[in-house]
């Protein structure tokens, strides 16, 4: 009975981890969007999450892989550079931009774009064969048309307010201004904004995916390299920042929500997520731990419709299902990939133990021979 118990909350601890994760990215989002409409700069926000996500994560990574960290090239920096610029600065304050115009079930629901996206990539780095006789290749390029489908029709369509049933008793006088009629065309033209720069984010976050992956063919020491990262990515916003922000007040920060804010991102969504998502990607897979994200969308959307009184339109709503199905799509795709190339490898195995055997049937043979 308690082995059965014990191996039970071995094959749910992936699970539990993963949907913990959810509500932690879930709350970054939120956290951030309160600290955002407070009037801080996102430009301040992302160095002061990624100098967090650093002390964090760089002394584990000088303790634990300095036996197997490798020398550092020129090549090896110039990628980390690279890396640094897509997603600590380019990925990270075009999110935070479109956040701030959007809200964070919308902002999360472009996110969930990023299997698609860098299936694209993939493809167009030639990482990634699309032979399009076969089921999987067909599921993933239907999966990413659809994608792109319901991210366009999120950004041009915008549709009336579906008010949730608890909306008029937590919030009863927000729907009135969050709704209020004078401003319309302003507001189009942010969410229009907003969205264009989600989706620049994600197509970063793609290019980061796809280097990130050639980089570590070589540089195989995956904390080190996200300190490496983290670090290069805070000078980098520093730099970005002091040409952007002219204000010196825009860098100040006191125990506040902006604060909460820089250190939760850093902590939990850079540091303590990269960790999580590392030990369950080695036990389930990567697509494992992608086909949770449609989760953290639904969380924030109560959230935030709880917390922010934010408007759900549904033109979201619509767009967020055709990027739920696509996404589906996709992960199917690349599962079944998996499922081919560990086929592959098995029988691959197989030949190769059974020629061993052969072999030392033949010896055996000619010992036999020769004592005769």
């Amino acid at each position: 009975m308690d082995t059965k118990k014990g191996n039970l909350m071995e094959k749910a601890k992936p699970y539990i981890a993963m949907i913990c994760l959810q509500f932690g990215y879930a709350g970054m989002n939120i956290i951030t969007k309160v600290s955002l409409n407070s009037g801080m700069s996102h430009y301040v926000l992302v160095v002061y999450r990624h100098a967090f996500a650093t002390a964090a994560i760089a002394p584990f990574a000088l303790l634990l892989e300095r036996k197997v960290r490798p020398k550092i090239t020129f090549t090896i920096f110039m990628q980390l550079f690279v890396l640094g610029l897509l997603g600590p600065v380019i990925d990270q304050n075009f999110y935070y931009a479109g956040l701030k115009y959007t809200s964070p079930t919308f902002s999360c629901a472009m996110s969930n774009m990023l299997p698609a996206m860098t299936f694209v990539m993939a493809v167009l780095c030639r990482m990634e064969k699309v032979d399009i006789k076969k089921v999987r290749c067909q599921a993933k390029v239907i999966g990413t048309v659809v994608t792109v489908a319901g991210a366009m029709l999120m950004t041009v369509y915008k549709g009336h307010v579906i008010n949730m049933f608890w909306s008029n008793y937590i919030h009863p006088k927000s729907n009135n201004i969050n709704n209020n009629p004078s401003t319309p065309q302003n507001a189009d033209k942010d969410w229009f904004k907003g969205s264009i720069l989600l989706i620049l984010a994600t197509l970063a976050w793609a290019s980061f995916f796809i280097l990130q992956a050639i980089t570590l063919r070589k540089y195989t020491a995956q904390m080190s390299l996200t300190a490496i990262v983290c670090f290069l990515g805070t000078l980098q916003s520093i730099a970005v920042t002091l040409v952007m922000e002219h204000k010196t007040d825009a860098w100040k920060i006191g125990f506040d929500m902006n604060l909460l804010a820089a250190a939760y991102a850093g902590i939990v969504s850079s540091s303590i997520a990269y960790y999580v998502q590392g030990l369950v990607m080695q036990k389930r897979g990567p697509v494992f731990v992608t086909a949770f994200s449609p989760l953290m969308m639904i969380i924030v959307a109560i959230m935030g419709s709880f917390i922010l009184a934010e408007n759900i339109y549904l033109g979201g709503v619509l767009g967020a299902v055709l990027i739920v199905i696509g996404l589906y799509s996709v992960l199917w795709g690349k599962y079944k990939e998996f499922k081919e190339k560990e086929a592959e490898e098995i029988q691959e195995i197989v030949k190769g133990g059974k020629v061993e055997n052969q072999i030392e049937d033949i010896e055996a043979n000619c010992v036999e021979i020769q004592r005769n």
